[in-house]
């Protein structure tokens, strides 16, 4: 339950931060406004660190197994990126419809293919049927 809970909280701030990233972009660009967000993420990310009690440490990121996996901050200044400029062609709305979507596929596609160290899933004919009702629910949503 606590993971739902917490997964509705992470969808509900990635919208409202796709509109705010919108509205400093629009006055700054979408660079500054991308660095500014890295930044502050940094900022506070550190201080959580510190306060929570220091769990692990920064020269454990030079013995990550799979160094590919610590692009994970640049991809994340590509996200903002592109979420700023759907929110800013779609409006937040149907920018958020296709943007979960996306993720649905592409997590499934993680999973059932076993990619990136993920535990692999046997193929479900019941999660093909989910994403396509999203997709035609995208459709329904985006008629006008």
């Amino acid at each position: 339950m606590m993971g739902m809970i917490i997964a509705i909280i992470s969808g509900a701030l990635m919208s409202i931060q796709g509109v705010f990233n919108t509205g400093v972009t629009k006055q700054t660009g979408i660079w500054v406004a991308s660095s500014f967000v890295q930044l502050t993420a940094l900022i506070v990310c550190i201080a959580a660190w510190l306060i929570t009690g220091r769990e692990g440490s920064f020269g454990a990121l030079f013995q990550v197994d799979h160094k590919y996996m610590l692009l994970g901050g640049a991809i994340g200044a590509f996200i903002t990126y592109t979420v700023v400029k759907s929110v800013q062609s779609l409006g937040p709305a149907k920018s958020a419809m296709l943007i979960v979507t996306a993720q649905l596929l592409v997590s499934y596609l993680l999973e059932l293919f076993g990619l990136f160290g993920m535990e692999r899933v046997p193929f479900d004919w019941k999660k093909l049927i989910g994403l396509a009702l999203a997709i035609v629910g995208i459709i329904i949503f985006k008629w006008e």
